[in-house]
């Protein structure tokens, strides 16, 4: 079985716990990242974009002018596609983007995600993850330390935090240590918290790390194992 490190909140190591290889020791296959990403943005999209057509744009009860004698082109109304201010042809409605894929594939792109964390040694299990009060300051201290982007940029440089994390733990209402934390991240440009519930393979691959702790370690191993 593959393992996983456990850490505490300074970065130190404290002890390895051994996970299944069905969801964090798999096969990554990356094909699968562009389907199941694909699919999630195309289920935000809003598809509200909307055009009016011939019938909707007011005006054009009249013909414009009479039918021979002016020398110019006939024409019937002024709400006819080659006018400007006209109706448009086949423009946008309001319309869903969403489509069905598989759960197999979902599951097997979410495991693939995983797996690929933990091999490139990104995935974090902190032991005891919480703050005692809201503390922007303190959070950021804390991701800075164990979740540091390596990246050298001028951006990266001026910014107090360089942490880019991805926190999953449960519903932060029911830990008042986690509600603190979810709080004290919300000011930090990189470090998010999204409850176990709500993982997905494009916010995984959208943080260059992925903190946990070990109860959502075996709730992920139950739910997709």
């Amino acid at each position: 079985m593959a393992q996983l490190k456990v850490i505490n909140q300074n970065g130190d190591e404290l002890d390895t716990i051994e996970v299944n290889d069905a969801v964090f020791g798999v096969e990554v296959r990356e094909h699968l990242f562009y389907e199941v990403v694909k699919w999630q943005l195309a289920k935000r999209r809003a598809g509200t974009a909307s055009t009016k057509g011939r019938s909707e744009v007011a005006g054009g009860g009249i013909k414009p002018y009479k039918q021979k004698g002016t020398g110019r082109a006939r024409q019937g109304s002024i709400v006819a596609p080659n006018h400007v201010g006209g109706g448009i042809v086949h423009g946008p409605k309001p319309r869903s983007y969403a489509y069905n894929i598989s759960k197999k594939l979902r599951r097997a792109a979410l495991c693939s995600a995983l797996t690929k964390r933990a091999q490139e040694g990104r995935l974090l299990v902190v032991r005891d993850l919480g703050l005692d009060e809201v503390k922007t300051k303190t959070a950021s201290a804390i991701f800075t330390k164990i979740a540091k982007d390596p990246s050298e940029s001028k951006v990266a440089k001026r910014r107090s935090c360089k942490a880019n994390a991805l926190i999953i733990g449960p519903r932060a209402e029911a830990d008042s240590a986690l509600k603190n934390l979810k709080l004290s991240v919300r000011n930090l440009p990189k470090v998010n918290y999204l409850p176990v519930e709500g993982l997905n393979v494009y916010d995984i691959l959208n943080h260059r790390f992925l903190v946990l702790r070990e109860p959502e370690v075996r709730h992920l191993e139950e739910i997709l194992g």
